[in-house]
C-alpha cells in the first residue's frame, strides 16, 4: 500500500515538473527572458498588482488627519473632565484630613459618614474613568472603521482606470520586504483621496 502511495505521488510530482517546464519554455520563444522593472516610469513587463504604504497614507490623507483631530479633542475633553473631578476629591479629602486632625466633627460617627461619602466619590470616579476610556476606545474603533471603509470604496472607484487585479497594503514594511517603486502607487493614491475629499473645517 505504501509502495502504490510513493508511485502516486511520484508521478504526480513528475507531471508538475512537467507542466512547470512547459509553461516557462513555451514564453521563451523570443530568446529573451522577461526583465522586472522598478523604475517608475517603465510599465513594460509590470504585472497587474500594486500596493499602498498604510503608514504614509494615514499621515497624508485629510480624512484622516481629522478623524485623527476628533479623537485627540475627545481625549483631551475627557481628560480634562476627569482631572477636574480628581482636585475636587482631592480637596475634598484634603479638608477631611484637617478636620479630623482638628476634632472639628461632633461626633465619630459624622466622621465616618464623611469618610464613606469621600470614598464612594473615589470609586465614582474610577467607574467614570473606565467608562470614558471604553467610550473612546469604541469611537476610535468606530471612526477607523469607518476610515477603513472610506478609503476601500475610494480604492475601487480609482481601481477602475487603472485595472489592477490585486492592491496590497504595506504597514511599516510588514507585509512586503521588497517591490519595485513602480507597484508602489501610494502617492497617486493620496493625491486622488485628498481631491475627493472636502473638510467640514473648512
Amino acid at each position: 500500500m505504501k509502495n502504490i502511495n510513493y508511485i502516486i505521488n511520484g508521478v504526480l510530482i513528475l507531471a508538475v515538473i512537467i507542466l512547470f517546464v512547459m509553461h516557462f519554455s513555451g514564453k521563451k520563444e523570443s530568446g529573451k527572458a522577461q526583465t522586472f522593472t522598478t523604475g517608475v516610469d517603465e510599465t513594460d513587463g509590470l504585472l497587474p498588482i500594486a500596493y499602498v504604504n498604510v503608514d504614509s497614507l494615514l499621515s497624508n490623507y485629510s480624512y484622516s488627519k481629522d478623524l485623527n483631530e476628533v479623537i485627540l479633542r475627545k481625549q483631551e475633553d475627557s481628560r480634562a473632565n476627569i482631572n477636574q473631578k480628581a482636585n475636587t476629591l482631592r480637596s475634598d479629602m484634603q479638608e477631611f484630613e484637617r478636620k479630623y486632625k482638628n476634632n472639628a466633627f461632633l461626633t465619630p460617627q459624622r466622621a465616618q459618614e464623611e469618610q464613606q461619602r469621600l470614598l464612594n466619590k473615589q470609586q465614582e470616579l474610577q467607574a467614570l474613568d473606565e467608562r470614558l476610556t471604553q467610550e473612546l476606545m469604541l469611537e476610535q474603533q468606530k471612526l477607523n472603521q469607518q476610515l477603513r471603509d472610506t478609503i476601500v470604496s475610494h480604492l475601487k472607484v480609482f481601481n477602475q482606470t487603472k485595472g489592477y487585479q490585486v492592491i496590497f497594503s504595506n504597514t511599516m514594511g510588514d507585509n512586503i520586504l521588497l517591490a519595485g517603486d513602480a507597484y508602489d502607487i501610494t502617492s497617486e493614491f493620496i493625491g486622488y483621496l485628498n481631491k475627493n475629499y472636502t473638510s467640514p473645517n473648512k
